[in-house]
C-alpha cells in the first residue's frame, strides 16, 4: 500500500492540497490551450491571405517575365538573374506566447532598390517581373513566418490537450477519490473511537454504581 494513502490526517491534508494544484494545473492547461488556438486561428487568416496575393502575384510575375523573354531573349534574361545578389538581409528572431517559441522574421530591404542591371539594355516587361518577384519575395517571408508559427502552436496545443486530459480524466479523479476514501476511514475511526469512548464511560458509570451499592 502507498504510504500516501494510509488514512491519516496528515496524508489527507497532503492530499486535498495535490487535488487543488491539480484543478489549478487544469485551469492554466484549458486557458493556455485558448490563447493559443485563438492565435492560431489568426494565423491560419493571414496565412490564406497572404497565400492568394502570392498567387495572384505570381501569375502577373510570369506573364512579365515570358514577355521579357519574347523580347530580351531567354539567354538574356538569365544573364541577368544570374547577376542578381544572393539575398542576405533576412534575420530570424523568436517571441514566446505562453511559453511557445515562434519565429519573427525580419526582412531589411535595401535603401538602393536600382536594379542591377543596365536600363538601356532591357525593356519595361523586365522591371515589371522583377518587381513582382520582390513582391512575392517578401510575401513568402511573412508566410514562411506564419506557416511556422502555426505549425508550433498546433504542436503545442496538442501537448497541452494531452496533459489537460490527463489532469481532468486521470490525476484529478485519482486527487478525489484518495481524498474521499481517507475521509470515510477517518470518519469511521472517528464513529469507532466514539463508540469505545461511551462503552468505557459507560462501564465506569456501572463499576462506580456497584462500589456505592458495596459501600
Amino acid at each position: 500500500m502507498d504510504p500516501n494513502e494510509v488514512p491519516t490526517k496528515g496524508n489527507l491534508i497532503r492530499a486535498k492540497n495535490s487535488m487543488v494544484l491539480a484543478r489549478q494545473g487544469y485551469d492554466l492547461m484549458d486557458k493556455k490551450r485558448n490563447i493559443l488556438m485563438r492565435e492560431l486561428m489568426a494565423l491560419t487568416d493571414q496565412a490564406k491571405e497572404i497565400q492568394t496575393q502570392i498567387d495572384q502575384t505570381y501569375k502577373a510575375a510570369y506573364l512579365d517575365l515570358q514577355a521579357a523573354n519574347v523580347e530580351l531573349g531567354i539567354s538574356n534574361v538569365q544573364m541577368i538573374a544570374a547577376s542578381i545578389p544572393v539575398e542576405n538581409s533576412v534575420k530570424i528572431h523568436t517571441r514566446s506566447i505562453m511559453g511557445t517559441e515562434i519565429p519573427l522574421v525580419r526582412y531589411e530591404k535595401a535603401a538602393d532598390s536600382k536594379p542591377p542591371y543596365a536600363f538601356y539594355r532591357t525593356r519595361d516587361a523586365l522591371d515589371r517581373a522583377r518587381n513582382s518577384f520582390e513582391k512575392v519575395k517578401e510575401m513568402t517571408i511573412r508566410l514562411s513566418q506564419v506557416e511556422i508559427s502555426a505549425y508550433r502552436l498546433a504542436a503545442d496545443i496538442q501537448r497541452t490537450q494531452k496533459r489537460a486530459n490527463a489532469l481532468q480524466n486521470i490525476t484529478i479523479p485519482r486527487y478525489e477519490a484518495l481524498v474521499k476514501s481517507i475521509s470515510n476511514a477517518l470518519e469511521e475511526k472517528e464513529r469507532e473511537e466514539f463508540t469505545r469512548l461511551k462503552v468505557i464511560k459507560r462501564q465506569k458509570a456501572a463499576r462506580a454504581a456497584k462500589e456505592k451499592k458495596a459501600s
